[in-house]
């Protein structure tokens, strides 16, 4: 068999994104065992760094080993119970796949949805969540990956502050890209992936459940359904007992500690002005080029933006094109806008000024 040599792209795509050279230096270093000394120290350093990106007090803020996927299961498997009730978001792809984790786990699933490229109703929801008092909790999705539309939570997170209903929020796609207040916005569980604006390459699904949440774990009448993402076995690990789990993926820890390190040196608030600078400058060149966009202004996303094509017959020739003569990777559309819509990442390492003006060039030159 020859040798790798994976070719190199742009990725601006809805992820993963491109990931520093000090990021993958870090992951090329010697490795130690997963109960090492030395690891442990590492372990700590990282959810130190993830409570600050988090913008969260809570302990049991860690990665858990798996994809943002596995952050969602984490979440829903350790909350929910057979019979209980969930109210759900649903404005894309990931709050379906939200419902579908839900239902697995044998809840009640109550729908709240919103056409997709709008945000959810907020006061909808509230009428929603005061009909079923007795809900587990209100999941909902922060970023819409699908859609690129930017949900507001302040108000959301207020009225529960004072209910038993918990809050979860998916934040896979604007963890440090916008900000994500865990604390200030009352959220309970939030989940996040490593591979978007954090731009660690994919693998870890970084998570934080505040006080309340372990609370209801606690209280549990049944094992939690998956032995692997059982936060209590998860806590002995991650916390000061440092009990054997399971063997983390030690090279993955290593690069999602540099690419906090960088996340941190660059500092949040000048990291939520460059998505947000460089995604108004690239909204601005594609609107140039004839694009039309799928969110409303007012709720794109800053990190990945959805829009129309000028030709619809060139969705996806010109986007395979861009691939091709480019090398550069610019997303599909998924569900009801599979082949109608690209979804163009401006995430982590990826958001810079020359990638705007290499795409657009690109696109400038075929159109």
């Amino acid at each position: 068999m020859i040798e790798l040599t994976p070719s190199q792209r742009l990725l601006m795509g809805p992820g993963p994104s491109n990931v520093s050279y000090r990021v993958l230096r870090a992951m090329s270093t010697p490795l130690v065992g997963h109960l090492d000394p030395e690891f442990m120290a590492i372990m700590d350093q990282v959810c130190q760094m993830l409570r600050h990106l988090f913008q969260t007090q809570n302990q049991m803020t860690f990665p858990v080993s798996g994809t943002g996927s596995a952050g969602l299961e984490a979440a829903l498997v350790n909350l929910l119970e057979p019979g209980d009730t969930a109210v759900v978001c649903v404005h894309g792809v990931f709050g379906q796949r939200l419902t579908e984790v839900a239902s697995r786990c044998g809840a009640r699933v109550v729908n709240v949805e919103a056409p997709w490229g709008q945000p959810i109703d907020v006061q909808q929801l509230i009428e929603t969540l005061q009909k079923h008092p007795q809900a587990k909790l209100c999941a909902i999705v922060h970023a819409e990956t699908s859609t690129g539309v930017l949900q507001p939570l302040e108000e959301l997170g207020a009225y529960l502050k004072g209910q038993g209903t918990l809050l979860v929020v998916d934040t896979v796609t604007s963890l440090a890209g916008v900000p994500v207040k865990v604390d200030d916005w009352g959220i309970d569980v939030c989940y996040s992936g490593t591979q978007k604006c954090l731009s660690v390459p994919p693998g870890c699904a970084p998570i934080t459940f505040s006080p309340k949440a372990l609370e209801v774990v606690g209280k549990r009448k049944s094992k939690v359904q998956s032995w692997y993402l059982d936060v209590r076995l998860l806590q002995k690990y991650w916390g000061s007992e440092r009990l054997y789990h399971h063997t983390a993926p030690i090279t993955m820890i290593y690069g999602l500690y540099e690419g906090l390190r960088i996340i941190l040196e660059e500092g949040l608030e000048a990291r939520f002005a460059r998505h947000r600078e460089l995604s108004a400058r690239l909204a601005q060149g594609l609107a140039g080029l004839g694009f039309t966009f799928l969110a409303k202004e007012g709720y794109r996303l800053p990190p990945l933006t959805s829009v129309f094509p000028p030709q619809a017959e060139l969705v996806e020739p010109l986007r395979k094109k861009l691939l091709s003569d480019y090398g550069i990777e610019v997303g599909g559309g998924l569900g009801a806008y599979a082949g109608k819509i690209w979804r163009i990442g401006l995430m982590g390492e990826t958001c810079r000024a020359q990638n705007i003006a290499i795409l657009l060039d690109a696109l400038g030159r075929e159109l």
